[in-house]
């Protein structure tokens, strides 16, 4: 298919979709509020003034007008950054600002905002391995700005991704809110049947979430319906044929309901694309009178803000500008766990610090618990420095292979179930699994949390609480950063002012030159860890 028939196709699908999903963004807005507002601020005492900042955080400019032919779009190929006032050299510790200005297929400037670019300022990556996250703020006119700070001595270039386009992400909006179910999830049931016989029956089953746009399973007596007597939260499966609804014992992740036409895909597959950028001025960084290096004296404690950006990379460690970190080796890994529980709960890339602190500290043994290693529950002991390590899945939604329902809990019952103290170290994540879902699911959820570990900081103040935050990977429908950026505001938002530790990992895995995965590879891996040994033992 040639480009110009490509790029009709996309624009047939464009027209429906914008014409369908187009509504204001104040009255969304507004209308958002009213449906939550007695639910949220009732239950977990988030006045309206403090929502309704979390309303404006998660605000995300769109098309002003009706978009009908896909040239009209944002394309990286012909949009353009420029440095501003660019100078012979600069100082460490001096600002760098770029403009990027948006222009469509058809070489014409954009005049309204809500693209997705990502920037960051690099050095030689085979010989320095230096990287830095750039704040971008969008102008709501079609250009956009970017503040650099110049952290290390050298050389430095700036680089510019256009992960969506602003027409783009109107189409994960869209998605988003009207199609929660193209994740689906399956229930496996299995009870005695007729002359000794077993029954063993295979279902659909998906969240139990009345505000949403889930798929309708049917009416009646259709579902059998599963509610958390203590987080109030809901899940639903289709009804078996024979076997009753307590019947059920295993979960595992059911498939992808990929609604979006072929066309869209098409587009979809046009993300994460570099902007382009002629010949990149090479940035030139002096060392100043007074530094030869910016680091951070800070000793790390709960509750700190963290910048941007939280910190740099430079000869691939991690430098924090939130506090004051050190690198650990096993020998301190052990020192700094010792008498210690830590309990990581959270998803796969959580599962990535069980299995690391496994490798880091080599009297640490896991122990066989019989169960579907991807969820766990799994645990880990070192008897000589009384260490116990645990690490379990944040419960449903949850894409996983098959496993036992029974060992899929919710983090605010874990967290609600802890004495905490002094030696108790929680760890936790939420983020990718998510993703399909509406954003109010997602923060009722968060909120529920939170106050979980409200009355846990109440009951037991010395207790390290740690919140890892998203980090980036996925750039589809299922899962694409975008999303996940505004899953990761709620996070923030929800722990400001609870007196937990933040650690950033957003920037960490989106400046960093390794080819992005929602796994990041061992470098990160072990520069996060660093970070959350910090917190722990930050002397």
């Amino acid at each position: 298919m040639c480009k110009h028939h490509e790029h009709l196709l996309i624009t047939v699908i464009y027209f429906a979709i914008f014409q369908k999903s187009k509504q204001p963004a104040r009255s969304f807005l507004s209308q958002h509020l009213t449906k939550l507002r007695n639910s949220f601020y009732s239950e977990f005492g988030i006045s309206s003034v403090r929502y309704s900042s979390l309303q404006q955080a998660l605000y995300w400019a769109g098309p002003d007008r009706s978009v009908t032919y896909v040239s009209m779009s944002t394309s990286p190929a012909h949009s353009t950054f420029i440095i501003q006032n660019l100078k012979d050299s600069y100082q460490i510790g001096e600002e760098l600002y770029v403009m990027i200005h948006a222009r469509d297929f058809n070489h014409n400037p954009k005049l309204y905002g809500g693209d997705f670019f990502q920037a960051k300022l690099f050095k030689n990556v085979f010989v320095f391995q230096a990287s830095v996250f750039g704040e971008m703020m969008d102008l709501l006119n079609g250009s956009y700005s970017v503040r650099f700070l110049l952290p290390w001595v050298g050389q430095a270039q700036v680089a510019v991704r256009l992960i969506h386009s602003s027409e783009g992400v109107q189409v994960l909006k869209h998605h988003r809110d009207t199609d929660s179910d193209r994740v689906f999830f399956n229930g496996y049931f299995k009870g005695p049947g007729p002359n000794g016989t077993r029954l063993n029956e295979i279902v659909k089953c998906n969240v139990k979430w009345d505000k949403n746009g889930l798929e309708k399973m049917g009416t009646g007596d259709c579902c059998c319906e599963y509610k958390d007597s203590r987080t109030g939260e809901g899940w639903r499966c289709q009804r078996p044929k024979s076997l009753p609804c307590s019947a059920r014992v295993y979960h595992s992740m059911g498939g992808y309901n990929n609604r979006l036409s072929e066309e869209e895909k098409i587009l979809m597959t046009k993300t994460n694309q570099n902007v382009n950028h002629g010949d990149i001025p090479i940035i030139k960084i002096a060392s100043s009178a007074r530094n030869e290096s910016i680091d951070v004296r800070d000793k790390c404690r709960p509750g700190l803000h963290t910048p941007v950006p939280a910190g740099f990379y430079l000869n691939d460690v991690w430098t924090s500008f939130v506090c004051k970190t050190h690198q650990f080796t096993p020998q301190t890994t052990t020192q700094c766990l010792k008498d210690k529980h830590i309990y990581m709960m959270g998803d796969s890339t959580m599962r990535q610090w069980f299995e690391f602190l496994l490798k880091a500290v080599p009297s640490l043994k896991q122990m066989n618990l019989h169960v579907q290693y991807q969820a766990g529950p799994l645990l880990a002991v070192d008897v000589g420095n009384n260490i116990d390590l645990h690490w379990r899945a944040h419960g449903v939604p949850l894409r996983c292979l098959k496993t036992e329902v029974a060992n899929l809990h919710y983090i605010s019952n874990e967290i609600e179930d802890l004495a905490g103290g002094p030696h108790t170290v929680i760890v936790f994540n939420l983020g990718p699994h998510f993703t399909t879902y509406p954003l109010d699911f997602f923060t009722h959820r968060v909120l529920r949390i939170r106050k979980a570990v409200v009355n846990l900081l109440q009951r037991a103040p010395e207790t390290t609480v740690i919140i890892k935050t998203v980090n980036t990977g996925y750039k589809d429908v299922f899962g694409s950063d975008w999303y996940s950026l505004q899953l990761d505001k709620i996070l923030r938002w929800a722990f400001q002012d609870v007196g937990v530790y933040i650690l950033d990992v957003w920037q960490m895995t989106s400046c960093h030159y390794n080819i992005e995965n929602i796994h990041p590879g061992p470098v990160i891996i072990k520069n996060e860890m660093d970070i959350f040994l910090s917190f722990i033992c930050p002397e």
